[in-house]
């Protein structure tokens, strides 16, 4: 038998390699999270490094964001084509590869290109691990799965405000890329060992059909509102240390705090939404829709605080709202294209998403150089979860045909 490959004498909901197998998807999509979120806490002092102006550094996260949404938008058919363990491992040792590289540069145009190469190979595994948690969990708790998996994002978030201020104290903001780079790489390889993937999958080789996905309407307004809630998210994870310092007078340090705080918030909280939207039925909608709505607000009452206290008691609720939205829209992806394509509609749908976090940037650099109002920047973050709302009323959320979703029994 090949290796990495296991038959599977067990129904997939109840083999306890299903942990084995989230826990890895959780580590390599927490890692690829980890050197996204680095960014924010180090771009000041890249920008320093490099004499790039405040505005000029929303071009690296762009950067970023376009290498990013490719990844997504290739990775998730190169998951279906070509299995979930290969992608997983192989990009992930490339995107730490391209980290360590990035903190050895003192060229703009270098720079600009190596994230940009980090963000190319740092968007596969987040559709691996969705096919992966899809084919061993059931629909009945996949949402508590994907919950699990998607607190990768937000403790990324606290890892690199965390650690990421105090190396730019000791070490300087090069130390930062190199450590979580060799992180990256370490996970990767792990994954490459001990990810098993199913027979009956790996047996498959075909190039996936994408057609029903093109046609699916619902996986279109999917995608489109999840652009809106990332424009928030990922638009505060940029910006926000920034902001905080240049328009309130805060330390980096007390920055960081503030924005780890906002991640560590989430991580509890999304493994609970998932739990509640199981205990629902799979019914996800209409949490979405409130969860959107309260991220607005909170955003919009973040931009009215000016002082360190003011956003430490926002900062939990903010980044509750911030965050839960995601695993339930991660949840409905298999429900609405089937496991079978999941990993495609996973990486197209995230590439919708991600679109967001490639725009934004350089929209909110220019508005707070055209303003310079905290206020002006938080309300132009607050739009795009305001239109998520919205587009997510308009998604039909319907059992999936049996061919398509088989629910193990």
């Amino acid at each position: 038998m090949e290796k990495g490959r296991s038959t599977m004498s067990r129904t997939p909901g109840r083999d306890p390699y299903r942990w084995v197998v989230l826990v890895l998807s959780w580590a390599a999509f927490t890692m690829t999270s980890v050197d996204r979120s680095t960014w924010g806490p180090a771009s000041v002092a890249v920008g320093e490094h490099l004499g790039v102006s405040l505005a000029g550094l929303g071009v690296f996260a762009t950067g970023y964001y376009v290498g990013y949404v490719i990844s997504n938008a290739a990775g998730g058919v190169l998951t279906d084509w070509l299995g979930a363990r290969v992608v997983m491992g192989a990009s992930l040792f490339l995107a730490g590869g391209f980290m360590i590289l990035f903190g050895e540069t003192d060229s703009v145009p270098v720079g600009i290109a190596f994230q940009a190469a980090v963000g190319i190979f740092a968007g596969c595994d987040y559709s691996a691990g969705v096919k992966l948690i899809a084919q061993w969990f059931t629909p009945k708790d996949r949402g508590f799965a994907m919950g699990v998996f998607m607190t990768a994002t937000s403790l990324g978030t606290v890892i690199a405000n965390a650690v990421v201020p105090r190396l730019l104290e000791s070490a300087g903001w090069q130390a930062s890329y190199h450590v979580f780079g060799g992180a990256s790489m370490v996970i990767a390889v792990l994954c490459l060992l001990l990810v098993r993937t199913r027979t009956e999958d790996a047996a498959e080789r075909a190039v996936p059909d994408l057609r029903p996905l093109v046609r699916s309407r619902d996986l279109w307004l999917l995608g489109l509102a999840g652009f809106g809630g990332l424009w928030g998210t990922y638009g505060f994870i940029t910006w926000s240390n920034a902001l905080m310092v240049k328009g309130s007078g805060l330390t980096g340090v007390q920055a960081g705090g503030v924005v780890a705080i906002f991640g560590i918030a989430a991580i509890a909280a999304k493994p609970c939404i998932g739990f509640v939207s199981d205990l629902l039925g799979g019914r996800r909608k209409a949490l979405t829709v409130v969860v959107l709505g309260a991220f607005v607000v909170a955003l919009l009452v973040f931009g009215t605080r000016d002082s360190l206290t003011g956003f430490l008691w926002v900062a939990p609720f903010l980044g509750v709202a911030a965050y839960v939205y995601s695993p339930l829209m991660v949840a409905m992806i298999p429900r609405i294209a089937g496991v079978g394509l999941a990993g495609s509609a996973a990486g197209a749908t995230n590439a919708f998403w991600q679109l967001g976090s490639t725009v934004v940037p350089v929209v909110l650099g220019a508005v707070f150089q055209a303003t310079h109002s905290f206020f002006a920047a938080f309300a132009t973050l607050a739009a795009g979860p305001l239109v998520g709302a919205l587009l997510m009323l308009g998604v039909r959320e319907q059992q999936p045909a049996p061919d398509r979703e088989k629910e193990a029994v």
